[in-house]
């Protein structure tokens, strides 16, 4: 089950009806039965005893053909979780839990997928469904998930999956079948710089550690005499920033005088202690590098605590409505500085942007979904680049070659909701989609863009 190359249920690609693997199913499908009618007349003067054994090794073959779409020129390829008019794709995702903030992702994606279904009749005449479960963020869950997806609901690809410790979790099963783990929603390098080791594995938003890198280059520049201190969640998300921003400094690494981490099951409030600690060594310049709950709990701590230190926010935590939660319980946000690839929802000089009312007019059909989350855009331009697989993918719908395609073909120049010179690339060497930001700053109740955009490509490997 899930091997590359078979045929959707009730298809087959030497003509139609072909209902599956039978003697009595070569009937249906004609030109197997023509060729199997000739191989019979050719053989049938012989003996059972000199023919038999090459017969049914003939007959094997023609089974194994008309069950799996044996191609010939012009034919349809297709695959597990492909049916002549739709495709499934199945998606895990906290939709509860610690970050359940995320959750409106997947349903924002499902609203695109939505959109491209009801105004284009979907991709290449086959509507895209989407199962998405909520694995609360915990990785047994989305290892349950997961094998619920690939083998009962028998899902053509995992799309956005989010989370770098229950990504991490399901990889090596979903490599291990051959089941496409596209676009993971995690910047956790590993997921593209390992992809000679887990190729059915590819993300999309930018590495963090490239993020790291940036945060990096405007310190040298701009604050060179900052005493640094982090405040990490305590897994491969949180350490995989940290290591950016240290590889980043490079010999200046000792700028950062301390790094207190945090685990993700505690409650918000304990992170009082974590940030007196800083806040007692001197820190004047703060790195969060946290998920929403636990950053805009951060930032209200630490005013409370009576300290402003300049404040980094990694991206993943960064919309413009959780910054506004944040304010409304306290904190102090002017001059916070992170970094964008996306276009913000909130920002008023995208008011009249056809990105950005494609994006609307999206979302406008979500009725979980708020306009203003930057998560949900997020959802919406990764949803873009899927589509954009699945169309170039054609009539060639396969596991392997829409996998080949995202981690290797890409070159979108024109995704409508990503900031203006952004490019989606990948290709045989590269397998880093996404790898340029702009650094932001947070004034009057809003994001502005800084400088341009710095491309951090090649720098991670």
């Amino acid at each position: 089950m899930g091997s590359s190359g078979s045929s959707a249920p009730g298809t087959c690609s030497f003509g139609r009806g072909c209902a599956g693997p039978g003697i009595g199913e070569l009937d249906r499908c004609r030109p197997t039965r023509r060729l199997f009618k000739y191989i019979h007349r050719k053989i049938g003067g012989a003996s059972m005893a000199k023919t038999g054994p090459r017969l049914g090794v003939l007959v094997a073959f023609l089974v194994t053909l008309a069950a799996c779409g044996g191609s010939t020129g012009g034919t349809t390829a297709t695959d597990v979780g492909v049916t002549s008019n739709s495709i499934l794709l199945g998606n895990t995702i906290a939709q509860s839990g610690p970050a359940a903030a995320y959750g409106t992702i997947a349903n924002a994606e499902n609203a695109y997928f939505t959109y491209i279904n009801n105004s284009k009749g979907g991709v290449n005449g086959r509507k895209i469904n989407f199962k998405i479960l909520d694995d609360a963020y915990t990785p047994a869950n989305a290892v349950t998930l997961t094998k619920q997806l690939v083998e009962a609901d028998q899902v053509f690809a995992m799309f956005s999956g989010l989370g770098t410790q229950t990504q991490t979790s399901v990889r090596e099963y979903l490599n291990t079948k051959k089941v496409p783990q596209l676009f993971v929603a995690t910047g956790a390098t590993t997921f593209m710089a390992d992809y000679s080791q887990h190729n059915w594995t590819i993300g999309w938003q930018p590495p963090y550690q490239g993020e790291g890198r940036i945060y990096a280059k405007d310190i040298l520049a701009n604050h060179a005499s900052a005493k640094i201190g982090v405040l990490y969640q305590n897994d491969d998300y949180g350490q995989d920033y940290l290591k950016g921003l240290k590889d980043g400094l490079g010999s200046n690494s000792s700028m950062i005088v301390d790094a207190e981490s945090y685990d993700v099951t505690a409650a918000v409030p304990t992170l009082a202690a974590q940030l007196s600690r800083l806040k007692g060594k001197g820190v004047d310049t703060l790195f969060i590098f946290a998920t929403p709950a636990f950053t805009i709990g951060s930032l209200a701590i630490r005013t409370a605590l009576g300290w402003a230190p300049l404040t980094y926010l990694n991206s993943v935590s960064n919309p413009a409505v959780y910054m506004r939660i944040a304010a409304s319980k306290g904190a102090k946000l002017d001059g916070v500085v992170s970094v964008a690839y996306i276009k913000d929802p909130t920002d008023p000089q995208w008011a009249n942007d056809d990105g950005m009312k494609l994006y609307k007019t999206v979302i406008a059909n979500c009725s979980t979904c708020k306009v203003d989350d930057g998560f949900n855009i997020y959802g919406v331009a990764v949803a873009w680049t899927m589509v954009d697989v699945l169309t170039k993918a054609g009539s060639n719908m396969t596991r392997q070659n829409v996998m080949n395609i995202a981690a290797t073909q890409l070159n979108e120049t024109n995704n409508p909701f990503l900031l203006p010179g952004v490019v989606v690339k990948t290709t045989s060497n590269d397998h880093f989609p996404i790898t340029q930001e702009q650094v932001i700053t947070w004034s009057a109740n809003g994001w502005h863009l800084q400088g341009s955009l710095t491309d951090e490509r090649g720098t991670i490997t």
